[in-house]
């Protein structure tokens, strides 16, 4: 299945900050990146935000199936954590979790999961949610810039060499 693409300029990224600013309901004092994807949106806005508390968040699938030689499944992987910051960090904070997408919403769904257990109060944000493809009927970003049924190739991705890599292929 080719899925549609669409790569959006920086001042796209700029528009979708704005209107993710119009959103917030709430003051963050904390603010957790996922990376890679929310390294440059998550700087962005905690630019804005006047963020000081920045931490990132690792997360790898480990796949019991495909460890055992048999195809991968991405419904059967378990969050890994490669980097997390100490619980004493998010307890009792509002943490504001920035990726770039919710495709399928694994990832956000477990650092949301893990800040929740540590004692924090998580609120998701993306730049792209796309409805299409995620795993989870009843969840959704907090707050999202738009939503998407494509594939996002962003301007970082594209301007330092990372284009081939990123898109499906089209074979």
């Amino acid at each position: 299945m080719n899925q549609r693409q669409e790569l959006i300029s920086w001042d796209d990224v700029h528009r979708l900050i704005d209107n993710l600013m119009q959103q917030f309901d709430h003051q963050y004092k904390v603010l957790l990146m996922i990376t890679r994807g929310g390294i440059v949106p998550g700087g962005f806005l905690a630019e804005a935000m006047d963020i000081c508390n920045i931490y990132t968040a690792s997360v790898d699938f480990y796949d019991p199936l495909e460890s055992a030689g048999q195809p991968k499944s991405r419904y059967l992987a378990w969050p890994k954590f490669l980097q997390f910051p100490d619980n004493a960090a998010l307890k009792d904070e509002r943490v504001l979790i920035v990726d770039d997408v919710w495709g399928s919403g694994r990832t956000i769904t477990a650092v949301r999961k893990r800040v929740a257990a540590a004692g924090g109060l998580p609120s998701t944000c993306v730049l792209h949610f796309n409805p299409y493809r995620n795993l989870f009927d009843s969840s959704r970003p907090d707050y999202y810039g738009a939503t998407t049924d494509a594939w996002i190739i962003y301007p970082w991705e594209v301007e330092h060499g990372f284009r081939n890599r990123l898109l499906p292929n089209k074979s």
